[in-house]
């Protein structure tokens, strides 16, 4: 029998750790909206990921489209990078030719 990459127990902690670092970002959201809204999509896409190998590695699979559920969450932080990145791009001074 091939050995499992992943335990369920440690899935848990992941899980827990993962639930912890959205609610720091969903409590200071308001310091870096854009760098909190990422992160609390990224820390769901993690968490959906987890709970997904947990219900398979129990062989019980309860989740509905968590694919759909992490491309729209990825969506949402690609977003927020991209206008980063043009709020970051604005603050360079004009060259002076």
């Amino acid at each position: 029998m091939e050995k499992e990459a992943f335990e369920v127990e440690t899935l848990k902690h992941i899980r827990n750790r993962l639930d912890y670092i959205y609610s720091i970002a969903k409590t200071h959201n308001h310091n870096h909206p854009e760098l909190m809204d990422t992160i609390e999509s990224l820390a769901k896409i993690a968490n959906m990921l987890a709970k997904v190998k947990m219900e398979e590695l129990n062989g019980k699979m309860v989740t509905s489209s968590p694919q759909g559920y992490i491309v729209n969450q990825l969506g949402k932080s690609y977003l927020s990078m991209k206008e980063y990145e043009k709020q970051i791009e604005n603050k360079f001074p004009d060259w002076k030719l």
